[in-house]
């Protein structure tokens, strides 16, 4: 049995609500990534994705000032890290998501898991494949 504990990435990122979405979008490209949890301290309010701020800002008009909290995806589904990793993935696979938050016990956000990670633990010959191009890379700038 894997628990989501042993896959997940730890010390992740995170934006608050009032946060501008111009703020979002910059630190997406800063540490490469396609989304952050959006956080009230350590609590979970919800996802943003580069496809929210695409579709749910620039496409509608909004500014790019516009705090996160007008286009953030939430709640969020999360699942906690002491859960085995089939639980993840199922709940990856019922809310069709590529990206999950894990709290702890109390809640509090701890990681998150991507559909990489899932796929790494696998055995067979995509796995080191999967690994390596999922593996976080370093802003290109």
């Amino acid at each position: 049995m894997t628990s989501v504990a042993q896959v997940m990435t730890r010390d992740v990122a995170t934006i608050g609500a009032a946060q501008s979405i111009q703020q979002a979008a910059k630190l997406m490209d800063e540490l490469n990534v396609g989304s952050l949890p959006v956080c009230d301290g350590a609590n979970l309010l919800g996802m943003v994705t580069d496809r929210d701020i695409v579709v749910r800002a620039i496409a509608a008009g909004m500014s790019s000032d516009a705090p996160i909290e007008d286009i953030v995806s939430g709640p969020a589904n999360w699942c906690f890290e002491h859960e085995d990793l089939d639980v993840a993935q199922k709940k990856m696979a019922d809310a069709q998501i590529r990206r999950l938050p894990v709290v702890d016990r109390e809640k509090h956000l701890v990681g998150i898991i991507a559909l990489g990670d899932v796929a790494t633990t696998a055995d067979g010959g995509t796995s080191s494949t999967l690994s390596a191009v999922s593996t976080p890379s370093t802003p290109d700038r």
